[in-house]
């Protein structure tokens, strides 16, 4: 007989068929998201699911599943799936790494683009019916070519952003936990400064950090106000690494010139004085929802599944 699973959301048909080959497999296709009861009654006969950043699992949830060998999430970060519970457990847990890398890196360059250059503000003006002309001061932005370009959290994404920053003949500073090699530094032309310079100098903030408790509001008030005035803020990591009720005052205040934020405190409930703001750019959790990315997502937790219930030793384990 064989191992019984769960997909906890949509995911793609292909991908389905190579888990059905290993698996009995139960789908959400339907794409209906499941509240902590239901996820638990949908998952208590079976050995491994596969699960996306909405589908909280802790130790309520283990002690309701225990059945529960494997859990293969379908994304980079895991801040939804409590480690230490399941490592006492007996459970494995993967998650996706290099996969989304670039991808998250372009759209990362998309959202310095547009904030920069009012691009949606502008769009929004125009669709309106307000253009009636072109005049000189119309939209003035921020130039980024030339500009100073600070990256917070220099792994695999932030060295992939600075990379794309030579196109501009940007400076690129960062900081990060661990100082990169020289080789690294010199393929990236990027500088490691302390916190506080990173702060000052850059005239665009992006940041590349996980959400853990030591990076809960790495952003907050005080960041907020040592940054270089007129600066714009980029945030693809993770809601909580910026105090998102700080920056809408560092943003209402003209203190920053605007923000391209594509994850939030909360989400999805963001908090609704951004959406009043015009000098920011809002997109949904999208960075790595490319048709490319997002189907070798779900490919690669699949073959952490298939790994983590057949061998014992999936490619991608957080908890060996």
């Amino acid at each position: 007989m064989k191992p019984k699973i769960l997909v906890t959301r949509e995911i793609f048909d292909d991908v389905l068929d190579d888990l059905a080959l290993h698996f009995a497999v139960s789908a959400n296709q339907a794409d209906t998201p499941m509240d902590p009861p239901t996820l638990a009654r949908n998952l208590a006969d079976k050995a491994g699911v596969m699960t996306t950043l909405v589908d909280r699992v802790d130790a309520a949830l283990l002690s309701a599943c225990p059945r529960l060998k494997a859990v293969c999430n379908i994304a980079v970060g895991y801040n939804n799936i409590d480690l230490e519970a399941c490592s006492r457990a007996g459970v494995m847990v993967t998650n996706t790494p290099g996969v989304l890398d670039d991808s998250t890196a372009d759209f990362t360059w998309a959202l310095i683009l547009a904030t920069a250059r009012r691009v949606v503000e502008s769009d929004a003006h125009l669709r309106s019916g307000g253009w009636k002309g072109w005049y000189l001061k119309q939209f003035l932005g921020n130039d980024v070519h030339h500009a100073t370009l600070g990256i917070l959290g220099f792994g695999r994404i932030g060295r992939k952003v600075a990379r794309r920053a030579s196109g501009f003949d940007m400076t690129v500073l960062y900081n990060s936990t661990r100082r990169a090699d020289s080789a690294v530094e010199r393929a990236c032309n990027a500088s490691f400064v302390s916190r506080e310079e990173l702060l000052t100098r850059s005239d665009i903030l992006t940041l590349h950090l996980p959400y853990s408790p030591s990076t809960h509001h790495v952003i907050g008030g005080p960041e907020l106000v040592g940054m270089k005035a007129g600066a714009i803020l980029i945030n693809a990591a993770r809601g909580g690494v910026v105090d998102d009720a700080a920056l809408v005052e560092a943003l209402k205040s003209g203190r920053l010139a605007g923000a391209g934020l594509d994850v939030f405190e909360n989400e999805p409930a963001l908090n609704p004085a951004l959406i009043a703001l015009q000098n920011v750019v809002l997109t949904p959790h999208i960075a790595s929802s490319s048709a490319a990315t997002r189907h070798a997502m779900a490919m690669l937790a699949a073959q952490n599944l298939v790994a983590a219930l057949t061998t014992g030793k999936p490619p991608n384990l957080l908890n060996p």
